[in-house]
């Protein structure tokens, strides 16, 4: 039995520091392990406390009759330690460490969670600052929090990891109350050792647990936290987060655009886009999220039957899931036909969608027959039934015929119940048909089971590119020109262009390119040329060399610098403009992919990837990228517009990746904005190009 394995189901428990008083926190642990009637033993661990109700108190750890496979720690952080050493020594498997005042004051609690670490040596340590945890599947409690005053808690198959102690209390009792049945909750919080990722990893093994859920504060080891999800991915075990911090300004400042779009939370959303990881967006969707995937049932479309006895709630739902994206259509004429031939002389509405029974009264013959009509109906995937006020009455005449249903049909069935009536929510959910209090949340639970229903875990990282000679670019900012010849080097196609000083060279580099060209300033000390005025478009021959001189002269006035060096280039034109960037922080790095130009920032329209262990994107997340971006029917011949150059795009993206995975930290930041994609067998050009080496 490994030691997580024994956390999570000791056979003898210790609580060092117990109190006899039942109302401390100290008298918590004890008090809950009896009450809820754990078959182990336990240790109370306090020398001035002969006995705790029936239980023999000891002196010290060493007194122990035997060597516990827990140990709940419940002194304070200056002799925490103590404990942890002499549990160490007798071979406990794990101790939870209750205390605060470590990391999460400063320096002085660094060295108290150092000292902490120390102490443990081989014995894996849960906290410190946690709450402890819960296994309701096994009438385990190992924790502190004053939830457990309850006396029943639901147990399901729902498994809790929460880096916030307090959340762990908030979840069981609002999961208790609306009958959502739980197996597991763990609050690691500080994680000097175990983390989210070992329990991820413990729980996607664990058969009594079909969703995991998690309140992330952060993520400290992102590697082992992505290959954990992915292992419960291909378990089939749905992980649902919700991740605070999303208001911190993840912008820092940054030489490119691509640190501007790609904030710290953008960065999360690519994570656990890519490992599929759902994200609630409500702390709220932490537990009807959940509790929808919980019952297993497979969502293979997005039309949905709205069954309702109040006309004006069965509105909201269909409303809120059409701005979903969800489809609501009227049964065809079969499932109308079936509809219609339930009724005895009743007028309800049974031909269109939302299917109204509000006339019919409530009559649990009609109800069932709706119900079983609707799942046979090859015209929806889903079901949702919305509960009015007429079953306050008697719940269980509603609650009988549309639990009776459900072994009919492996289709998600879920409610609204539309009054105030959580008792009417909880008995829906025991009975296998997650109920929710608003509308939103139906369309949040029925999202999420669509995006999982979808996700595939993500194919093995392409074989590693030979590596490419990088050694005689020098740190710092390149100049435009450097960077894109960085960029070509590596496959990404750019703009023809020349080097000049004079406008005599400017107008001979003009000739030579032919047609319209571009006249930019080449300076490693000026990122954003255009805000200075050192960009001209449209210029001949003719005109570039006076263009060059005026130039000169508007951007000394407006940046101080007088540059010595222009570009010359050829006019892209008749493409999209895109932006591809790069951009690193704790969780990894990403690339980025949007609409791109002047205008980058102000529309925001991108996608990211973060990149696999070894290598490159693939071509196929490259082409996910494109197709992800709102901008996307412009590439794919939007209104007429000839189809753009995806394939050269998708090739461009990968290149660029390639690129970023072989510089790795010596590639500070790199972007090629705009990019223009043009039309199909014409290619990919980038226009312009920064990159900053450590």
């Amino acid at each position: 039995m490994d030691s997580i394995t024994r956390l999570l189901e000791p056979r003898s428990v210790a609580v060092i520091g117990a109190s006899a008083d039942a109302a401390k926190t100290a008298g918590r642990p004890v008090s809950y392990l009896v009450k809820h009637g754990f078959a182990g033993a336990i240790y109370p661990v306090n020398p001035k406390v002969e006995r705790i109700g029936e239980l023999t108190c000891y002196r010290d750890v060493a007194s122990l009759p035997e060597a516990p496979d827990v140990g709940i720690v419940l002194l304070g952080a200056e002799r925490a330690h103590l404990a942890v050493r002499e549990l160490a020594a007798r071979g406990t498997a794990a101790a939870i460490v209750l205390a605060s005042g470590y990391t999460e004051t400063g320096e002085v609690g660094a060295q108290r969670q150092k000292q902490l670490i120390e102490a443990a040596g081989a014995m894996r340590i849960l906290g410190p600052n946690t709450i402890g945890l819960v296994n309701l599947t096994n009438n385990i409690v190992l924790s502190a929090t004053g939830a457990l005053e309850m006396e029943h808690f639901p147990v399901g198959g729902i498994g809790v990891v929460s880096q916030s102690g307090g959340i762990l209390g908030a979840l069981l009792s609002r999961a208790a109350a609306r009958g959502i049945g739980l197996s597991k909750l763990i609050s690691t919080s500080n994680e000097v050792d175990l983390e989210l990722a070992d329990f991820i990893d413990h729980l996607a093994d664990d058969p009594q647990t079909q969703v995991i859920a998690l309140y992330i504060e952060t993520v400290r080891n992102p590697a082992r936290f992505r290959a954990a999800a992915l292992k419960a991915a291909r378990h089939g075990k749905p992980v649902v987060a919700f991740k605070i911090g999303r208001s911190e300004a993840g912008a820092k400042a940054a030489v490119s655009h691509t640190g501007a779009l790609a904030g710290a939370d953008r960065m999360y959303d690519a994570l656990f886009k890519q490992v599929g990881v759902i994200r609630a967006q409500t702390f709220a969707d932490l537990l009807d999220i959940p509790a929808a995937l919980s019952t297993g049932r497979k969502l293979r479309g997005n039309r949905v039957a709205i069954l309702t006895s109040t006309g004006g709630a069965g509105t909201l739902v269909s409303d809120d899931l059409g701005m979903a994206g969800f489809d609501t259509p009227a049964p065809d004429a079969a499932t109308a036909e079936a509809l219609r031939a339930l009724q005895t002389g009743d007028h309800a509405v049974l031909d269109r969608n939302p299917i109204d029974v509000t006339l019919a009264g409530l009559k649990p013959d009609l109800l069932r027959g709706a119900i079983e009509v609707l799942l046979k109906s090859d015209s929806y995937d889903a079901l949702t039934i919305i509960v009015g006020s007429s079953s306050l009455a008697n719940p269980t005449l509603l609650v009988g015929p549309i639990r009776d249903c459900l072994p009919h049909s492996d289709k998600p069935v879920i409610a609204y119940v539309s009054p105030h009536a959580p008792e009417v929510g909880a008995l829906l959910t025991q009975a296998g048909v997650p109920a929710f209090a608003a509308a939103e949340s139906c369309t949040a639970a029925l999202g999420a089971m669509l995006k999982h229903g979808r996700f595939e875990a993500p194919a093995e990282p392409a074989h590693a590119q030979a590596e490419v000679s990088v050694q005689d670019y020098p740190s710092g900012s390149l100049d435009e020109a450097q960077a894109k010849q960085l960029f070509a080097r590596f496959g990404v196609p750019c703009a023809p262009e020349r080097i000049v000083t004079s406008p005599a060279e400017a107008e001979a580099a003009a000739r030579e390119l032919g047609g319209r060209v571009v006249l930019k300033i080449l300076s490693s000390q000026i990122a954003h040329k255009t805000e200075v005025g050192g960009v001209a478009i449209g210029l001949t021959p003719e005109t570039v060399g006076a263009r060059l001189t005026a130039m000169a002269a508007d951007v000394e006035a407006r940046a101080g610098v007088r540059p010595q060096r222009f570009l010359v280039q050829e006019m892209v034109g008749g493409g999209t403009e895109l932006i591809l960037g790069m951009h690193r922080d704790a969780l990894g790095t990403a690339i980025l992919l949007g609409m791109g130009g002047i205008t980058a920032e102000l529309f925001k329209d991108t996608t990211m990837r973060l990149l696999p262990a070894q290598g490159g994107l693939s071509r196929a997340d490259a082409l996910a990228m494109a197709q992800e971006l709102k901008t996307w029917p412009l590439l794919d011949g939007f209104r007429g517009r000839p189809k753009a150059d995806v394939d050269a795009l998708v090739d461009a993206i990968v290149a660029f990746s390639q690129m970023t995975a072989q510089l790795g930290d010596r590639l500070v930041e790199a972007e090629a904005n705009p990019v223009f994609v043009l039309p199909q067998g014409q290619g990919v050009r980038a226009a312009d190009g920064v990159v900053v080496l450590a």
